[in-house]
């Protein structure tokens, strides 16, 4: 039954009677009432939102990033019966599926309310009633009544009353309102500003300008850089195993041992390889962030977002309702000889009414509040005749009585006001140069005048209307700036309005026409902005940034906004968005302005750096454990830690560790971004440091000591567990110290000082191992802090050595 929708271009091109034909007989072979009981039921399925099935999504968190590795220890645990291994396994995968879906569902559900709050009703002509119905429910062929304050509720060709004032600022950008007659559209999302007529729906659902764009929107599937980072760093510890997994099984094969046993250690340096807590401990992280960041009025609907942004250099901004306040305002007055600005103001204010709510009303009101005079002047006169805009002669006009005096006031277009006036042509060019100024300015012209004595026509002046910047919006961008982001403004409004609010705002001026031609496509980091773009251009710009190697972040608050939104690597929904930019984008303010995306930036890299470190440290763990096995069976033909001593090590390390979602770190005043290099590389000299000291002591069991295999087995175990969560304090501060500010946060000493302990009581009493003793154990935790400090002091030497020669 998708024939049956009528598009707008076709319906422009129709009769209101060929409409209504073509949705009866003509295209359906029912009656009128027939087609219309069919559309309705037609309609209320169509725009049902189409929603993934909770148990998909879920699916996909438990397969992760990294769909294949993690499952196959699972299966080669199964496989040999190590039914032990395989619980722990897929207990990690549910833990990282149940933290990640539960946080997203919980984001989709606060903007579901959302949505709920902002249900739209609709008043609809049925069987000869009017009748207010959910404006979902609307199908091709009903009659609607739109009036003021309305938000249209689909796309509606009119068709009876004498004009309408839309606000389509939500769908191209404009800020100013556009005028509505008969025969034109108004569309889906666009708000009534004056005016009452009547319409007849010509499009719905998908096939409305809404729809087009969300349909675009649905389209567009990026793959982020925190996914990337997770692949990466799987990818290289999975290669690692294997190569050393070869390199055993041949030693193996040489020395003729049992294929069971070979295949059991083969199991144990895979789990041991392995990331299996790697996506939950970084969805965790991720996740008490986003908790933070709803507390500061950012609501996290892709918790990846988060990563993005802390690597975002360039933020490109949508100016009208994001930099600009979407309300008109007086930026500028011209009083004529004989008149003074409180004159302009004054006669503008009578020939307005405020209680219709026009925006240009509005804000003359909104100006002369502050005016003692202009207010005292006011409440001595009555307007006792009112003529509302009229779309003919483009102007308002009042008549006015006070203080035993009678005359006419009227404001409107420069040139409609000026054509009243009887000797015109010595004020002529003065307006057209006026008018002119204003447009350079970005303002919108506005003549005002009133009648004399004689009742003749007077030229008061004009007024200079535009759209400002809010408050903190220049605060703002120079504190981005200094941080590291290029701010650059994209607009569908004309230059000349881009150029003045960007002045205002700390923006570059270099603003440019896009045009989206090969030749072209190095203008996109230069230019400081873009204007009269539509939204298929919002998309190719942030596009083009991207291909340039940026992590672009895109604010916006309209439908026009949307497929951009979901295109950045990071798509901000302000306060007051449209349910298509919310849907689309990755985070939703809460608050007006834009001062909410600082504190954004600020966690995000805050959360970025806790990722990082965690990184660093469980490869930095990985390799020490796997290279030290590697050697240890290679050197010694001996197992040093069981597969059961694996899994608790596994448990140790990573359950706990998941506090470090709540460490302490500094804030960093540029953006941030995975670096694998550089992870892979100090992890890299933490592993081999940590191999040493290990082997070191396996060899004085041996060799020296010449204990007992099981007695070397616990021994090795606790020095794992202890020297293990000592490296989170080595990663987690980067090029200093490990003493240096800020201090680690109370959860992580007290997850990572718990496990070890439990450790010690494991190895001391001999549960699953063979017991030590505390006079072991503590040898233990002195010889693993003494080679803690001066792995410290390897690291930071390594550091300078590696910056200096810019290697990292």
């Amino acid at each position: 039954m998708q024939g049956n929708f009528i598009g707008i271009d076709e319906a422009e091109n129709q009769s209101i009677e060929e409409l209504l034909e073509n949705l009866s007989s003509s295209r359906t072979g029912l009656s009128p009432s027939e087609a219309a009981a069919r559309l309705q039921q037609f309609g209320a399925n169509e725009i049902q939102e189409t929603k993934v099935n909770p148990l998909i999504k879920f699916l996909n968190y438990f397969w992760g990033p990294i769909p294949w590795m993690i499952e196959v220890a699972a299966v080669l645990s199964a496989f040999i019966h190590h039914w032990e291994d395989f619980g722990i396994i897929i207990t990690l995968l549910l833990v990282n599926a149940v933290v990640g879906f539960w946080q997203e569902n919980k984001a989709d559900n606060a903007i579901e309310l959302l949505k709920k709050r902002l249900a739209l009703k609709a008043r609809v002509l049925r069987d000869g009633k009017w009748s207010e119905i959910s404006s979902k429910e609307l199908v091709p062929g009903d009659v609607v009544r739109v009036r003021l304050g309305d938000i249209v509720p689909a796309d509606i060709k009119l068709i009876d009353g004498d004009y309408m004032l839309s606000d389509e600022s939500t769908l191209t950008g404009e800020s100013l309102p556009v005028e509505k007659h008969v025969s034109d559209i108004a569309y889906t999302g666009s708000i009534v500003k004056q005016g009452e007529m009547d319409a007849l729906v010509v499009a719905t659902g998908v096939n409305t300008y809404f729809g087009k764009t969300a349909s675009l929107v649905a389209g567009t599937k990026t793959q982020s850089h925190f996914q990337k980072a997770i692949i990466k760093i799987g990818n290289y510890l999975i290669i690692l195993a294997l190569v050393l997994v070869a390199v055993i099984f041949i030693v193996s094969m040489f020395r003729h041992d049992s294929i069971f046993d070979t295949l059991q250690f083969i199991l144990v340096l895979i789990v041991a390889a392995i990331p299996v807590a790697l996506p939950a401990v970084l969805t965790v992280t991720m996740a008490v962030g986003a908790t933070t960041l709803a507390k500061k009025e950012a609501i996290v609907s892709k918790l990846v977002a988060i990563e993005e942004m802390a690597g975002m250099d360039i933020l490109c901004s949508d100016k009208t309702g994001t930099i600009t306040k979407n309300e008109l305002t007086i930026g500028e007055v011209k009083a004529f000889p004989g008149f003074s600005d409180n004159d302009v103001l004054l006669n503008s204010a009578l020939a307005s009414r405020e209680e219709d709510r026009d925006p240009i009303d509005d804000a003359i009101f909104d100006t002369i509040k502050t005016y003692t005079e202009i207010n005292k002047a006011l409440g001595a006169l009555k307007v006792v005749k009112f003529k509302p805009f009229d779309p003919v002669s483009k102007q308002t006009e009042a008549t006015v009585e006070g203080d035993g005096d009678r005359f006419k006031v009227a404001k409107g277009a420069p040139q409609a006001v000026l054509s009243m006036i009887i000797n015109k042509e010595p004020i002529a060019l003065k307006i057209n140069e006026y008018v002119d100024s204003f447009a350079a300015k970005g303002y919108r012209a506005l003549g005002v005048a009133r009648t004399d004595s004689e009742g003749d026509w007077q030229f008061v002046g004009l007024l200079g209307l535009y759209d400002p910047p809010r408050e903190d919006s220049a605060d703002t961008i120079k504190t981005a700036q200094s941080m590291g982001v290029d701010v650059k403004m994209v607009t569908g409004d004309h230059i000349a309005i881009a150029r003045e609010i960007a002045q205002q705002v700390n923006l570059s001026t270099n603003l440019v026409l896009f045009d989206d031609k090969p030749e072209n496509e190095g203008i996109v980091e230069e230019a400081g902005g873009f204007v009269q773009v539509f939204p298929e251009h919002k998309y190719r710009i942030i596009e083009l940034l991207q291909n340039r190697g940026h992590i672009v972040g895109m604010t916006g608050d309209g439908v026009n906004d949307a497929p951009a939104l979901k295109r950045a690597d990071v798509g901000i929904a302000v306060a007051g968005a449209t349910d298509a930019a919310k849907s689309a984008a990755d985070i939703v303010f809460t608050s007006p302005g834009l001062s909410v995306i600082i504190d954004a930036i600020i966690e995000s890299r805050k959360i970025f750096q806790r990722m990082n470190n965690y990184a660093i440290y469980r490869i930095a763990e990985t390799i020490r454990i796997l290279i030290f096995l590697t050697l240890a069976i290679l050197i010694f033909n001996f197992f040093p830690v069981t597969a059961m001593m694996i899994v608790l090590l596994a448990m140790l390390n990573d359950i706990p560790i998941m506090m470090i979602a709540y460490d302490n770190t500094r804030r960093i005043e540029k953006s941030v971004r995975w670096d694998m290099r550089k992870v892979l590389t100090i992890a890299a000299v933490l592993g081999v440091a940590g191999v040493f000291s290990t082997f070191l002591l396996f060899w004085m069991g041996e060799v020296v000591l010449h204990f007992d295999r099981m007695t070397i087995q616990t021994i090795i175990f606790l020095k794992l567990a202890v020297a293990g969560h000592m490296t989170i304090y080595l990663a987690r501060t980067g090029g200093d110290h490990f003493w240096v500010r800020p201090f680690p946060a109370a959860p992580l000493i007290l997850a990572a000082e718990s496990t070890q302990i439990i450790a010690t009581l494991f190895a001391v009493y001999g549960i699953f191992m063979e017991p030590i003793g505390w006079g072991m154990g503590l040898f233990i935790w002195v010889y693993a802090l003494l080679f803690f400090v001066l792995n410290d002091f390897i690291k930071v030497r390594f550091y300078r050595l590696a910056e200096h020669s810019g290697r990292i």
